[in-house]
């Protein structure tokens, strides 16, 4: 029970409350204490001329705060009543627990009378230690504030539960131990404080003193003091006024007071605060449990951070050890290499001082011969020889020639170490980690309601878990191929919520999100599973038409405002699946050839289909039709087509062809093989031509018979 102390402490003496008082702000104080901080208000702010003025409604008037200011901003331990000139400042004391009050500005008159009878100067203002409201008190003074009997049982059980000895309640400092305890004012004293504030004289001299141990038992033995009403202290509280929440007396009730108000009764609604308070309690149970074993991890904690650290560090000393081995070792490489390179350079140079020296002698005798031929004096003989060491000496100096006299090595080595990258790595050497100190977001929660397939096109809408605390930087969302393959990201970003396109018709694809921060993902949300649908509904689109195609009936009608053949396409593309679509022929005049088929998406627009690599195409005019891809015409058939005649496409990319039907009949073999990759229902006609556009049709009977056969 010792945390409970501080809550039966006076915020103002620091002591256990005596006779404490509830204030408005439902603080409590000690009713000496409260008499103590009292201060005194001008006339013109008394209740009295409040009501007089009609501005009071209430037993208490709260002070402006703007008139009132009791404390210092530069907290100096001065506060002063600055509202009024005539108003002193009075010095601010702090009291044992650190809460600023103030003294009477006059001391107050001896007397002998308890707290609650002694008179109360006019005019007076208090303010909550805690709260710091300010109220001016009425005629009533102290006695119009209730009294919290539960208080004083719960100090007076704390107090006999504690075995230690009974302390004087009136020593300023360190309670000494007490003496004497007095039955009436139920105070226990010790000598000195018995012998200053009790005296044996006058109306004391009546009241019986005891020894602290009997006083400690006639306290736990006598009855409980009934809570009598403010306004009717002979009155006992019997109802509680429900929009007051006090509790009132009869004679409350008969006055008319709270003739408007709900009022119950004062047992039942002690039965229900208590069950109320029960209730709060228990929330509050729970979250001090959880506070403890949160005090437990804590500490757990302690422990953990000392081990991880001594294992980070023996580990970090591992890994700079292993960066210092790997630089000695590159260093003992290097070093090799220099000393490879000193010895290719001493070795060059002494290469070519020994063939220079070798040469320079030959050239020295040589030159020593010819000086000796030219002192012979015999003409004949001389100029047998002459010609010959005329052409030796030419040819030993050109062999001097250039070149050959120049250093083949030079003495600096061309070898520079670039350590300025090195040394930037080792500079920007730091934890990865070092700031990931919060963690990775919660799983995110895909909406199931939210979440639909239209065509080939799925959309996933999810969220994060209602009680996530740890944001989240964005979500990645995968997919797989829709044949029980890899998950491949397929949206990155902040949305929650994504229509992923061109997924292929009459497949399951498996889907799921994380999220991340800086920090980390988190794990994988739980895997939803979409199915496309089996056949296409799709019409054409305006915004990759030529601009000379007019389009009606939702997209579904086209038509063309030039005699030239311009080309749409569908807005679903195809890359898996068996597809077939028809086109009715609602206007066909002159004769012309409109081309139907399939193309890529950046087919020609300007030309018939057909006429470039992008397309695949039947063109059909009134008697006969060819298939056409890259301007190559092919298969010439019979049968054409008229006004009111169907045009069949059917894409089977399970067997990669292409085929064509008028009038739910073939039209000529099967146009095209080996097609794959994406293509889109598409459409060449000029403005002789009108048609529409017929989707979510089944693969006619036959073709699937005969596939199954195949």
């Amino acid at each position: 029970m010792e945390e409970m102390e501080e809550e039966l402490k006076c915020p103002v003496c620091g002591s256990f409350y005596r006779e404490p008082i509830i204030l408005p702000c439902s603080h409590n104080l000690c009713q000496a204490c409260a008499r103590n901080i009292l201060v005194q208000t001008p006339e013109s702010e008394s209740p009295q001329s409040h009501r007089a003025a009609g501005s009071g409604v209430s037993d208490y008037d709260y002070l402006d705060l703007d008139k009132m200011s009791l404390y210092s901003e530069a907290d100096s331990g001065y506060g002063s009543y600055g509202g009024f000139a005539s108003a002193p400042t009075t010095p601010c004391q702090k009291s044992p627990n650190g809460v600023r009050v103030f003294p009477p500005a006059m001391p107050p008159p001896a007397t002998h009378l308890s707290p609650a009878l002694a008179p109360v100067p006019r005019n007076s203002c208090i303010t909550c230690p805690q709260c710091h409201r300010s109220l001016i008190l009425d005629d009533r003074g102290l006695r119009g504030f209730p009294k919290n009997r539960v208080l004083e049982g719960v100090i007076d059980r704390y107090q006999q539960s504690k075995a230690a000895a009974l302390k004087c309640q009136l020593c300023e400092k360190a309670p000494k131990e007490a003496t004497v305890m007095c039955e009436q004012c139920d105070v226990f004293y010790c000598d000195p404080c018995r012998l200053r504030c009790h005296p044996p004289r006058g109306p004391l001299a009546k009241h019986r003193l005891v020894p602290p141990a009997q006083g400690r038992v006639s306290r736990r033995l006598s009855p409980r003091k009934v809570s009598t009403c403010t306004d009717h202290e002979l009155e006992n509280h019997s109802m509680y006024c429900v929009q007051c929440k006090m509790p009132v007396c009869y004679q409350c009730l008969e006055e008319g007071k709270h003739s408007s108000h709900e009022v119950k009764a004062l047992g039942a609604m002690w039965k229900l605060h208590k069950s109320q308070l029960s209730q709060a309690l228990n929330g509050l149970s729970d979250r001090a449990k959880e506070a403890k074993e949160f005090l437990v991890q804590l500490r757990n904690m302690v422990q953990q951070i000392q081990e991880n650290s001594v294992e980070f560090e023996a580990c970090l000393v591992a890994q700079c050890d292993a960066l210092i081995d790997a630089l000695n070792r590159r260093k003992a490489q290097l070093l090799a290499r220099v000393n490879k390179e000193h010895e290719h350079k001493l070795k060059v140079v002494r290469d070519q001082i020994s063939h220079c020296t070798v040469k320079l002698r030959q050239t020295t005798g040589l030159m020593e011969y010819c000086l000796e031929v030219i002192k012979e004096n015999d003409p004949s003989g001389f100029l047998q020889i002459s010609d010959a060491l005329i052409r030796r000496v030419h040819l030993t100096e050109d062999q001097w020639g250039k070149g050959t006299l120049t250093p083949r090595m030079t003495t600096d080595f061309d070898l520079s170490l670039d350590n300025s990258p090195l040394l930037q790595s080792i500079h920007q050497l730091d934890f990865v980690q070092v700031k990931a100190s919060s963690p990775v977001p919660a799983t995110p929660i895909l909406q199931l309601e939210e979440c639909c397939t239209h065509n080939n096109s799925a959309t996933l809408s999810w969220k994060q878990p209602p009680l996530s605390t740890v944001p989240a930087d964005g979500y990645i969302l995968e997919l797989d191929d829709g044949n029980g393959g890899q998950f491949r990201e397929v949206y990155v970003g902040k949305e929650t919520m994504c229509t992923v396109d061109g997924l292929h018709f009459n497949s399951t694809y498996n889907a799921r999100v994380k999220a991340f921060n800086k920090t980390g993902v988190s794990p994988y949300s739980k895997t939803l599973v979409l199915q496309t649908s089996e056949v296409a509904w799709f019409a054409f689109d305006p915004g990759s038409a030529h601009s000379d195609i007019i389009l009606s009936n939702d997209n579904l009608t086209v038509t063309c405002s030039s005699y030239d053949d311009r080309v749409v396409l569908g807005k679903t593309g195809f890359s898996k699946g068996v597809h077939y679509w028809e086109l009715t022929v609602d206007r066909y005049d002159n004769h012309p050839d409109p081309a139907f088929g399939v193309a890529r998406m950046d087919v020609m627009k300007d030309v018939m289909l057909g006429k470039d690599d992008k397309a695949w195409a039947m063109y059909v005019d009134n008697n006969r039709s060819w298939f056409m891809h890259n301007n190559s015409h092919t298969n010439r058939t019979e049968g054409g087509i008229t006004k009111g005649a169907t045009v069949g496409v059917l894409l089977d990319l399970n067997r990669k062809n292409l085929t064509f039907f008028i009038n739910d009949e073939q039209q000529g073999p099967i146009a095209f093989d080996n097609v794959e990759g994406l293509f889109f229902p598409a459409v060449s006609l000029n403005r002789n031509v009108q048609v529409t556009l017929h989707t979510g049709l089944p693969v006619p009977d036959f073709y699937s018979s005969r596939a199954s056969i195949a």
